[in-house]
């Protein structure tokens, strides 16, 4: 049986979670299909950070960007709240704010 499409709650209870429990109000969750996109930044300017893609109903995959902007699985396989918690203790680095600094964008005037 397919999995379920996501619902707007999901995302917006994802971001909910990653800001006031974790402490990280950069992050915002967007869903399309069966993924959540966790990103940050300006509409124009987005970060995308990693992404979770529903397998069954309480099952989820973790991806991450990979090189020339395509998502590669993880073998990380879990249900959503775990893999938020596996991200955050486990990979801070990937969820760094980004626009904040303005040394790390690529598009400095240096």
């Amino acid at each position: 049986m397919p999995a379920p499409p996501i619902d707007s709650w999901q995302a917006d209870s994802t971001t909910e979670r990653l800001q006031k429990h974790y402490g990280l109000p950069h992050l915002r969750a967007r869903k399309r299909g069966l993924v959540l996109t966790i990103e940050s930044g300006p509409k124009g300017d987005v970060v995308q950070h990693f992404r979770v893609r529903r397998d069954t109903v309480h099952l989820w995959l973790l991806e991450m960007p990979g090189r020339g902007g395509r998502w590669e699985r993880t073998p990380f396989r879990d249900n959503l709240d775990a893999l938020l918690e596996l991200v955050v203790t486990n990979f801070p680095w990937t969820i760094a704010p980004i626009h904040e600094n303005p040394r790390d964008t690529s598009d400095r005037d240096n």
